[in-house]
């Protein structure tokens, strides 16, 4: 066995520490879920339904911990609630369209033929979390899992232990047996054993693009449905008609957000070269506004990285761009509580182009380059001009324009006058290395399961 240990952001002490199972261990407790899945996918839809939101709600109960738990766990600002925002519209919403969803289709239903196609449950859905939203990014997939009749492994990433166990408890209150959702703590090698020996039905992995290859290295051969999430580098555009204020206000927003710490983050600006200007100076002044500190001070708006090496990233993306020719606006000593560690300063830089790390490659922090565009072709070939394909923002008073240049971008979700939103309506999905496969909306039901036709001739002709 190995431990897993959780390094709080905050002061750099061991904040959480658990046992890995060994392969055995591991191997029966899949052997469990597969078990007892088939008699939680016989209740009725209904009971399903209302055991998974009572989860929620229990969730909910345990709220004042939870944000604590987070600021040590990963260091977002207690500030900021949480995340049961998000949480309860897309488990609310999912849970909505589960009938729907999930209701036959059929092609005929007479005195002589009875045709359609229905939705099984995949079986056993293994969900792998990652750290920086971990309690929605999780409950994406496992809340129309359970819906849908699955059991549920979970593994939760080190950096945020605890949320796996208190999902699992929340489930457990809520009458989910023990058996169909499990919080497992397993090292890499005890994860793509499992995987291997084809013990799930289908997998969902939100994480690096190294650690979706290792996924999919893993599956080769099983044929296992699997659904990849692997980050971006998520471009947004201003128009030259665009309300700069606005726009200032949600991309800046979009950019330092949770220390930059997420997916659909804004890492890369193009913006027309009539508001470039204005949009740099309000965007200098939006970010120097930001305050810097100990996620559980109140006054804290943007908390430390989840782990300082994480922050070497970005202070290393960051140098090499200046030492490029990049110009960075914000000033260390506008930022005091950058210790070169986990805390580290928010930075606007300017003079950038894509052969620089910082325009091309994930950050994952509170560092975003803003480049001048002549027009929306010059915009579209650098949206475009990225390995990633998650989201894209783009700004401008006319949804028509919009559109047209949104359908050619290369990304999985484009925005007007918006960023950084999951809309549980919409199909979480991307393209490129940003992964494949998609969760919410019906398609998320979609993923937990496995069509099954009937065909029943009912006499003979």
């Amino acid at each position: 066995m190995t431990k897993i240990r959780c390094v709080s952001p905050i002061d750099g002490s061991i904040y959480a520490e658990r046992e890995t199972l060994t392969p055995d261990a591991a191997q029966a407790a899949v052997a469990r879920a597969r078990k007892a899945q088939p008699a939680w996918a016989a209740l009725p839809l209904d009971t399903r339904i209302a055991k998974v939101m009572a989860a929620i709600e229990a969730l909910n109960g345990e709220k004042d911990r939870i944000v604590e738990e987070l600021a040590w766990q990963m260091g977002r600002p207690t500030r900021f609630g949480g995340e049961f925002g998000p949480m309860n519209e897309r488990a609310r919403y999912m849970t909505s369209i589960a009938a729907d969803a999930l209701a036959p289709l059929v092609a005929e239903s007479s005195d002589m033929f009875e045709r359609r196609i229905e939705w099984q449950a995949q079986g056993v859905v293994l969900v792998i979390a990652p750290w920086n939203y971990p309690y929605i990014t999780a409950l994406n997939t496992i809340v129309p899992a359970l819906v849908a009749g699955n059991a549920v492994v979970l593994k939760h990433a080190s950096q945020t232990v605890l949320v796996g166990e208190r999902i699992a408890d929340a489930m457990l209150k809520a009458g989910v047996p023990a058996e169909i959702f499990q919080n497992l703590a397993l090292d890499h090698a005890t994860t793509e054993a499992l995987i291997r020996s084809r013990a799930f039905g289908y997998i969902n992995f939100t994480g690096s693009v190294e650690g979706g290859k290792a996924i999919e290295r893993a599956a080769a051969g099983t044929f296992t449905g699997i659904g990849l999430e692997l980050g971006g580098k998520d471009p947004g555009y201003v128009a030259e008609d665009a309300d700069l204020d606005w726009a200032v206000d949600v991309l800046m927003d979009g950019a330092m957000y949770n220390a930059g710490q997420c997916c659909c983050g804004i890492e890369r600006i193009y913006v027309h070269e009539r508001l470039y200007d204005d949009f740099v100076a309000k965007s200098i002044a939006w970010v120097n506004g930001l305050k810097l500190g100990n996620p559980l001070d109140a006054a804290t708006t943007l908390g430390p990285m989840a782990h300082a090496r994480f922050a070497k990233t970005v202070r290393d993306q960051t140098a090499e761009a200046i030492a490029a020719g990049a110009v960075a606006h914000i000033e260390r000593q506008n930022f005091p509580a950058d210790d070169g560690g986990a805390y580290l300063m928010p930075q606007i830089l300017t003079k950038v182009d894509h052969s620089m790390r910082v325009m091309r490659e994930e950050s994952f922090g509170p560092v975003v380059g803003i480049m001048p565009v002549k027009n929306d072709e010059q915009a579209l070939a650098l949206m475009n001009d990225s390995d990633y394909g998650l989201t894209a923002s783009i700004w401008t008073g006319d949804a028509e324009r919009a559109y047209a240049l949104g359908s050619k971008v290369e990304t999985g979700t484009v925005f007007m006058n918006r960023a950084d939103y999951v809309d549980p309506a919409g199909c979480w999905t991307g393209t490129k290395d940003t992964g494949r496969g998609g969760s919410l909306s019906v398609l998320g039901f979609r993923a937990v399961t496995r069509p099954r036709t009937y065909h029943l001739r009912k006499r003979k002709p």
